[in-house]
């Protein structure tokens, strides 16, 4: 899985992209919220859900299913966030979902349960170039995470806040 520090990378990506016209800041913190949630399955362990199981790590909770239905209870409040209900909806969907996405572009782990409750089957993306962060913090503030840190700045933020900055001035330009 990418680190804590990289999930809301979409969520960043685009507010910096769109502005906070488009997306306010609350919208992009509950955004930024269900980037990463998925990952409080890793409780799981603790409890003895083993990784491979429905409600194991990287299962239900990076499901499509769940992405939409959790981004369907928060955008309920979408006033209080200051947009249309689609626009929260749509916005928080990918964010949630980004998480699982993210994930399958790993090199670690058994894959992700994308289509879950429809199928238990796990998937990983065809290209897999962002490594993985250990689940243990010790692990993660070592050589190792420095590495992992390296691996998503190159194939997360780079290409994301690229994208953002690109599209930043070309819609700059046209309202010139």
């Amino acid at each position: 899985m990418p680190s804590v520090f990289t999930h809301p990378a979409v969520p960043l990506a685009a507010a910096l992209a769109l502005g906070s016209e488009v997306l306010p800041w609350r919208l992009v913190a509950v955004g930024a919220a269900l980037s990463l949630l998925p990952d409080l399955d890793v409780l799981a362990f603790r409890l003895g859900v083993p990784y491979g199981a429905d409600f194991g790590h990287r299962g239900a909770s990076h499901s499509l299913a769940l992405a939409a239905a959790l981004s369907t209870v928060f955008a309920l409040f979408h006033r209080r966030m200051g947009v249309p209900f689609a626009r929260a909806w749509l916005f928080l969907v990918a964010c949630a979902a980004s998480h699982a996405v993210m994930d399958a572009f790993t090199d670690g782990g058994r894959g992700v349960a994308l289509f879950w409750p429809w199928s238990a089957e796990r998937f990983f993306a065809a290209l897999r170039p962002i490594e993985a962060a250990p689940l243990a913090s010790s692990r993660f503030f070592s050589g190792a995470g420095l590495r992992v840190l390296f691996s998503e700045l190159l194939w997360v933020w780079l290409p994301l806040l690229s994208a953002a900055a690109l599209w930043r001035a070309l819609s700059s330009r046209r309202r010139a």
